[in-house]
């Protein structure tokens, strides 16, 4: 029986045996930028810190992963935290050295100088405070929300959960996770939209009813329907809809991905922050810029697929980001930060660019290591790539600057 594809979703992905639930995890079947390269986690860190100053390096720091996996972030920011070295980015992600060159210097307020930022609270006449405040490996609490079992190998110093926790005072992440929301689908059709249905089984799609008012209303703002002459003739006589004996699926000349849910599960984690960051990673479209046929695929043992919400693959959409963000702005009542992620890891040190030659004669191993991870870097800089992802970041009662590529 077709059904509606926000529920085929919810059960393909997060029913008991779907792909984000059972199985070994999404890691074995797709490329974040998570895997891509640690820098990705060590600029992140970075960015922790600037919280970190910004509230005033409270006694505790809540960092929460939205959509953890199997918690392969978190894991390599706990092993990171504990190495202040490790927190200048530099070229590639590695730590930076004194006596390094072509590296990107450390900033005011960053972790090598053991200085709060221009946002921390001021420690007035006390500068002992700085040596006697507790690091921030002491004070970090490090949250996992994900629908999946708690994996065995997994550190006990990381909190796993399948809910939002309330009361957030730091920094919460999520990094690939409004891409998998689920989400219903609508076409355009010559009495005005309507939900797409799906077999869960097959992937078979068929026209279902008219969009509810609520829908409709999220349509006409975010993602409006085709007025002009030109659009309208460019379906003659077929009414908008046909099925393609092959693929049983039905086409039009608009189709869109009814984001509102996803403003719904951004507005509700943004909602559990006391005081802090929210930030989120995705691959998205803005308003002017939306595919006319939709995002929707599938992911599955590092192939792209057929999205079949039988459980056994990734089923996918491209997220609407300035939606989510007047979502979360509206929660949060601050304005947010929506730039490319190359913008933002340049921004926090991570530039991908070629260690200098000179190091070859002085560290040729250095050099060959600097090189490979300046490599990894410049994946998740690729604007082809990773590096056309987006960055969201909504303050919560801080100031924080936007991301602003060096």
């Amino acid at each position: 029986m077709s059904i509606r594809w926000r529920d085929a979703m919810s059960r393909a992905l997060y029913g008991p045996s779907g792909f984000f639930v059972a199985g070994t995890g999404p890691a074995d079947h797709f490329r974040t930028s998570v895997h891509a390269s640690p820098a990705f986690a060590t600029a992140l860190l970075r960015l922790i810190y600037d919280v970190d100053a910004g509230l005033g390096h409270p006694s505790r720091l809540d960092v929460v992963d939205m959509g953890a996996g199997r918690g392969e972030l978190l894991r390599t920011l706990l092993l990171t935290v504990g190495d202040a070295a490790g927190l200048a980015v530099g070229v590639s992600g590695e730590p930076t050295r004194s006596g390094r060159s072509g590296l990107i210097p450390t900033r005011a307020g960053s972790p090598e100088t053991l200085t709060p930022a221009a946002s921390a609270r001021p420690l007035g006449d006390e500068p002992s405070l700085v040596a006697e405040r507790p690091s921030l490996a002491e004070r970090v609490h490090f949250t996992a929300v994900e629908y999946a079992s708690r994996p065995l190998d997994l550190p006990k110093e990381i909190t796993w959960t399948s809910e939002i926790p309330a009361e957030i005072n730091g920094v919460l992440l999520a990094t690939e996770w409004l891409d998998n929301v689920p989400l219903d689908v609508a076409v355009h059709t010559t009495d005005g939209w309507r939900y797409v249905l799906v077999d869960p089984e097959s992937g078979a799609e068929e026209i279902g009813e008219r969009v509810s008012p609520a829908d409709l209303d999220w349509l006409t703002t975010w993602w409006p329907s085709p007025t002009s002459p030109q659009s309208a003739a460019s379906e003659p006589d077929l009414g908008l809809t046909w099925t393609d004996a092959t693929t049983e699926t039905p086409h039009s000349d608009h189709r869109a991905e009814i984001g509102r849910s996803r403003d719904e599960a951004w507005a509700n984690a943004v909602r559990q922050i006391s005081r802090g960051l929210a930030v989120a990673v995705d691959y998205g479209h803005l308003s002017g810029d939306r595919p006319v046929d939709g995002t929707l695929t599938g992911y599955r043992g590092g192939r792209q697929v057929p999205p079949v919400p039988d459980g056994s693959s990734d089923v996918t959409a491209h997220v609407a980001m300035d939606s989510v963000a007047s979502a979360g702005s509206a929660v949060a009542r601050c304005a947010y930060s929506l730039v490319l992620q190359r913008q933002a890891l340049r921004a926090l040190g991570a530039d991908g660019g070629r260690p200098p030659l000179s190091l070859a004669g002085t560290d040729p191993a250095g050099y060959v290591r600097a090189l490979a991870a300046a490599s990894a870097v410049a994946e998740l800089t690729d604007p082809a790539g990773l590096g056309g992802h987006w960055w969201l970041r909504q303050p919560v009662g801080i100031p924080h600057e936007p991301a602003v590529a060096r």
